[in-house]
């Protein structure tokens, strides 16, 4: 199981966006550094998830459980009270130029803390959200990224259960990746001649033959029964085709 995958089983959220944590380099702190505030279930695997995959982590956190428990895996934890703008500058944090705050169970202390990010000009903040009033108030004063875990979680699963599909990622609100079997209708025929894209309206981006590796569709791909297929399309075409499987 890959990092990304890891961190999407622990937090509870699907793990694409996580890339995009690194943009453009700032003065002052190298592109692969990352301020993660808040040590919780989701903030702590996003931290360890980030420093598997090469990235330097700064962990904090006001627990000193929580940083004592993060504190070999990431190399860099700190104890801090981050709803002190003072306490956060004198730790280096306004030299960041991107962060994460995983803070959700005290929303005061989330927003207090996201206030003073913004204040520091942190170019690239993500922020955890714990209910729909609590997102709105993070976009409200300027968070750049804003997650609620627990209600993409649910919108993954639903799809999973209602479905036979394996894996269900939702990249916006028109178009979801779908893992899935192949459906009985297609096995024997070639990806050409299955009209795929014409009869149901998704596309075949990759191809995992019975025990091989996935790699991108071909065109001459026969489908076998044991394949596993990387669909991409509308979700609602999506839905309909892994219903197939």
């Amino acid at each position: 199981m890959s990092a990304e995958d890891r961190f999407a089983e622990d937090s509870g959220v699907t793990s694409g966006w996580l890339a995009r944590l690194v943009g453009r380099p700032r003065e002052g702190r190298k592109t692969d550094e990352v301020l993660v505030i808040g040590l919780g279930r989701f903030g702590g695997a996003l931290a360890e998830t980030l420093a598997e995959l090469g990235h330097d982590v700064l962990g904090v956190d006001q627990d000193a459980a929580r940083v004592q428990h993060y504190a070999a895996s990431l190399g860099q934890t700190l104890i801090c009270d981050t709803t002190n703008a003072a306490a956060l500058r004198q730790i280096g944090a306004a030299e960041f130029r991107q962060a994460v705050l995983g803070i959700g169970g005290d929303i005061q202390a989330s927003i207090l803390t996201a206030l003073v990010l913004m204040d520091f000009g942190i170019p690239n903040i993500w922020a955890k959200a714990v209910t729909s009033d609590h997102a709105r108030i993070l976009h409200r004063v300027g968070v750049h990224h804003v997650v609620l875990p627990e209600h993409e979680m649910g919108k993954r699963v639903a799809h999973l259960v209602t479905n036979r599909m394996r894996d269900y990622i939702p990249l916006d609100e028109g178009f979801s990746l779908v893992e899935m079997g192949v459906p009985a209708s297609l096995v024997g025929l070639e990806l050409r001649k299955a009209s795929v894209s014409e009869r149901y309206g998704v596309t075949v981006v990759c191809i995992k033959p019975g025990g091989g590796l996935f790699q991108l569709a071909r065109a001459d791909h026969v489908f076998g029964a044991d394949d596993l297929l990387l669909v991409g399309g509308h979700p609602d075409a999506a839905d309909a085709f892994g219903s197939l499987a």
